[in-house]
């Protein structure tokens, strides 16, 4: 079977692998493609006639796929899918989609002509436009290094059952069988063992955390309502829909040569994709991993560190909440580093990157600061290195950088997004402001961003502004997983405000028919009944809402003005101050809004 990725590069091989032990086995390499990590996934640069534009690497997507928001803002014709392929599967959920095709789609020196996409599913953020699935990458031997930011396609010629983790012929290296690839089923998948009991696993950098099915982690012996076992929160995908987690402890996690002893996983109410693991971006990042299926073969050698991001933080936690706290995850039992030295300010900044998805927070500052000794003038690396302050709490560091950045690109809408987060932080809320109404000016209508910068503008007491730009990411994100968020902050903008409460409601409704269990919709439908003067229910609500997580300051105070408007002073008292403990400012922004005495 042929890769399409090779077939496109035939003419243009520039590189060959030397030959390792077995003198007449080597490896031609096709493609050395940069990879930015942003947070948990791995992006490449492409472009559409033309047009610059961000994938993010799927190997669990059979086909390269574009949202319709981003199929929007390209100006891209669409057209129906065949009947049989018109809906796609996530974990989230089905979505439908559609086609389309672009005259030329560049990925690196391969040019791929008349190439279609599919169109549907979710946006990623961060200009993100798609997935770049394994319809380009099939045949082809891989080898994934996003810790080093790159991945590269390879074909190799008579290497037979040869070693081909050639970076670290020295260093201890696992191997394990993989499964045929075919058109039909193009994923990497294997086997592993969790308490020792036997697991298939998918390889998907599309998951940018690592998931066992509740099934599997029931065979396991790993009961999601156990001891040490803490809430993961929501996931989604795919769908509007959205699978219950967990973060559980786990004796073993062992695959290939490599044991985990006393680790935690993160576990899914759902199905993996029809596998029981599915090993995501973090898997990929503490390793460097060479696919090759030209023999049935996965290579990798661990690069140190946290195999499993286990950081919990639901991104629809009020301010002033509280998260779970683990232990750091333990690390490998076996450790190989060979990783490559950059020689570019690209080179440095996309390792820099890799380090803050990680959490090394000093090595990507020092990384990104090499990248900006090389080429001061560039903003992305100042964003970066921001971010990466950020990560440390240096908080005037990253604030430099960032007006660094705005000084060079002032419309650089992260920056802008970024900054006024800083300065709502340090209580600016007219600074901030001005930061928000210049990303509203700079981002088009369908941008990802929208639902972000409807949040800031939330915070910064702008619910008018906040509800437009929710207006506008609703609108053109129609099947995203992103959907019941976007819903929920609508709900929640329009509950502060005390404004056309009816669409506050049924927009809280339709979040929670889609995600039953989020804590802070419930928060937002709770304030939106108190402010119908519905009292019993608003108590209904705020209660399920801290059975989910305790430290919830608004609906502790609603709660607790609730409770007082019924006669229940005494009670509605302790939650007031209860709210007060975990947000000092929270009776000042209630009443400014109205709410309470």
């Amino acid at each position: 079977m042929k890769s399409p990725m090779i077939c496109a590069l035939a003419t243009l091989v520039v590189t060959t692998g030397a030959g390792l032990a077995n003198a007449g086995c080597t490896l031609t390499k096709f493609a050395d493609l940069p990879v930015t990590m942003q947070g948990l996934r791995a992006t490449i640069p492409t472009q559409l006639d033309g047009v610059d534009a961000i994938f993010a690497i799927d190997t669990g997507a059979f086909y390269t796929s574009l949202s319709a928001a981003s199929a929007e803002r390209l100006h891209l014709k669409l057209r129906a899918a065949p009947a049989d392929k018109d809906v796609i599967e996530g974990i989230g959920g089905d979505a439908q989609v559609y086609l389309t095709t672009v005259k030329v789609f560049s990925l690196g020196a391969a040019k791929f002509h008349g190439f279609s996409l599919i169109v549907g599913g979710s946006e990623y953020g961060n200009e993100v436009v798609g997935l770049f699935g394994q319809n380009v990458l099939i045949g082809a031997d891989l080898e994934f290094d996003f810790a080093n930011g790159a991945m590269r396609v390879f074909r190799t010629s008579d290497c037979g059952g040869q070693m081909l983790a050639y970076w670290d012929t020295n260093q201890p290296y696992s191997v394990i069988h993989t499964s045929p690839t075919t058109h039909e089923s193009p994923w990497i998948t294997s086997t592993a063992t969790v308490n020792g009991v036997t697991m298939r696993v998918l390889f998907d950098t599309g998951f940018p955390q690592s998931y066992l099915s509740l099934d599997a982690a029931k065979r396991a012996g790993i009961d999601p309502h156990g001891p040490g076992v803490v809430d993961g929160g929501a996931t989604g995908g795919i769908g509007r829909g959205a699978l219950a987690t967990w973060i559980a402890p786990v004796a073993s996690f062992k695959i290939g040569d490599e044991e985990i002893k006393n680790t935690h996983l993160r576990i899914a109410d759902g199905s993996m994709l029809g596998h029981d693991m599915v090993l995501g971006a973090d898997f990929f990042l503490s390793h460097r991993i060479f696919s090759a299926g030209s023999q049935q073969k996965l290579y990798f050698t661990y690069n140190g560190g946290p195999v499993f991001d286990l950081n919990h933080a639901s991104e629809n936690d009020r301010p002033g909440a509280s998260s779970p706290a683990l232990a750091p995850a333990p690390t490998a039992t076996s450790q190989s580093g060979g990783g490559s030295v950059p020689t570019d300010a690209q080179g440095f900044a996309r390792r820099g990157a890799a380090h803050t998805s990680r959490g090394d927070y000093p090595d990507a500052v020092a990384d990104l600061t090499r990248a900006i000794d090389l080429d001061p003038a560039d903003a992305d690396y100042r964003y970066a290195r921001a971010m990466a302050y950020l990560g440390s709490r240096q908080a005037v560091l990253a604030r430099a950088d960032l007006d660094r950045a705005l000084e060079i690109t002032p419309a650089y809408v992260p920056a802008l997004m970024a900054r006024a987060q800083l300065r709502l932080a340090m209580g600016s809320e007219a600074e901030a402001l001005v930061d928000l109404h210049a990303a509203d000016r700079a981002a088009p209508p369908a941008a990802d961003g929208r639902l972000e910068l409807g949040a800031l503008f939330t915070e910064a007491d702008a619910e008018d502004a906040a509800v437009n730009d929710l207006d506008l990411w609703i609108n053109s994100h129609l099947e995203d997983a992103k959907r019941p968020e976007g819903l929920g902050e609508r709900c929640w903008a329009r509950a502060l405000a005390g404004q056309l409460l009816d669409k506050a409601l049924a927009d809280c409704n339709v979040a929670l028919g889609l995600w039953p269990k989020d804590a802070a919709v419930l928060d937002s439908r709770g304030l939106v009944h108190l402010r119908l003067g519905d009292l019993d229910r608003a108590i209904a609500d705020y209660d399920a809402a801290l059975a989910l997580n305790p430290k919830l300051a608004w609906s502790l105070y609603g709660r607790g003005v609730a409770k007082i408007k019924k006669g229940n002073a005494v009670a509605g008292n302790v939650d007031i101050t209860a709210a007060l403990a975990v947000q000092a400012n929270i009776a000042t922004k209630a009443k400014a809004h109205g709410i309470g005495g």
